[in-house]
């Protein structure tokens, strides 16, 4: 990883939270029941149908602690959300199809501000648990 600037899979990490938590379909009101964000189980589908391969537990923890200290993303009741600040980065991207959004998303975090850091963890039985619950047959 490189620790100067942001990594693709930083990207790819922020769009599953964005496409996972369904950001940009609608504006749920402050007091829905429904959960705004993305547990880890659904982080962890979205990016592997986003690039056919299932992040690392090693990669996910580094873009987290990268976006939350970067005021992009936080993790709270193990769901991960947007910011006010990660929601307009995302609404004010120049739109592209899918298959190019995690490169366009990482020219953008890139050009618009340096990583990050924040002490936040990912156990290895989290991890494994929401794979088993993702990928499970």
């Amino acid at each position: 990883m490189a620790e100067a600037g942001w990594d693709r899979s930083d990207a790819w990490i922020f769009v599953s939270v964005v496409i996972g938590g369904g950001a940009g379909r609608h504006l749920r009101s402050p007091n829905t029941r429904r959960p705004e964000g993305v547990p880890l189980a659904g982080l962890l589908a979205t990016a592997e149908r986003l690039q056919d391969a299932i992040p690392a537990r090693e990669e996910v923890e580094n873009a987290v602690r990268r976006l939350h200290g970067a005021d992009l993303v936080t993790v709270q009741e193990g769901f991960f959300r947007l910011t006010p600040a990660g929601e307009t980065l995302w609404r004010t991207r120049p739109r592209s199809g899918l298959s190019s959004t995690v490169d366009t998303m990482h020219a953008i975090l890139t050009r618009s501000r340096p990583p990050g850091h924040s002490a936040w963890t990912l156990a290895e039985t989290d991890y494994a648990a929401a794979v088993r619950s993702a990928f499970a047959p």
